[in-house]
């Protein structure tokens, strides 16, 4: 067993999904800062996917650098629609913009999972989902921003399954832990492999 099990992420979502598989691990946030993250290697022009995956090691190894006899978990998650990668809207009507662009049309979320120890990879895994967005109204796009307020803005895709945002969807492709950003089925079987979990 692991001396320690640490998930380099403040992410609710993402602590809420590994205490339900019932791991014993503490949570950390990594002290990153993303979009610098990706100009340093911006001149790699990585897809949104390999992009998850450096996202997710950097902050494994950042966190790694203050725990390093732990086993360091490291996640992110890119949403792309081809290879054009969005981030968190700034504001409303940016969150508004990025949703009719989204709609009628299939992006991808890329979730991305990492394993450290003592400041090296041992492990990486990639799972994508891709969602349908509808044509909704404009009407309906006006009324989903009013109900959602600064929730809007709260995630990439200015969007919570698990709520209101469901209704902005015809079809979606992907399991649910891979939508919320952490590939928790292969992340368990390879905590088993490495003897961190009981068979």
């Amino acid at each position: 067993m692991a001396e320690t099990l640490v998930l380099a992420s403040a992410s609710p979502s993402r602590r809420m999904l590994m205490e339900n598989a019932g791991l014993k691990f503490q949570a950390v946030a990594a002290q990153i800062d993303e979009r610098a993250v990706e100009r340093k290697i911006e001149h790699r022009a990585l897809g949104p996917d390999e992009l998850a995956l450096e996202l997710a090691c950097s902050k494994a190894l950042e966190v790694s650098s203050r725990f390093p006899q732990a086993l360091v978990i490291g996640c992110d998650q890119t949403m792309s629609l081809g290879q054009q990668v969005f981030h968190k809207p700034a504001d409303r009507a940016e969150a508004r913009a990025n949703l009719l662009l989204l709609r009628g049309r299939t992006h991808r979320l890329n979730s991305g999972v990492v394993l450290v120890r003592g400041g090296y990879e041992i492990w990486r895994h990639l799972s994508m989902a891709d969602l349908s967005m509808r044509e909704f109204s404009d009407a309906f796009l006006e009324d989903y921003v009013v109900r959602c307020g600064d929730d809007v803005m709260k995630s990439v895709g200015c969007y919570q399954l698990e709520g209101i945002g469901i209704q902005l969807f015809n079809s979606i492709s992907g399991d649910y832990f891979t939508i919320l950003g952490l590939p928790l089925l292969p992340l368990l079987e390879q905590l088993r492999t490495l003897g961190e979990l009981d068979v």
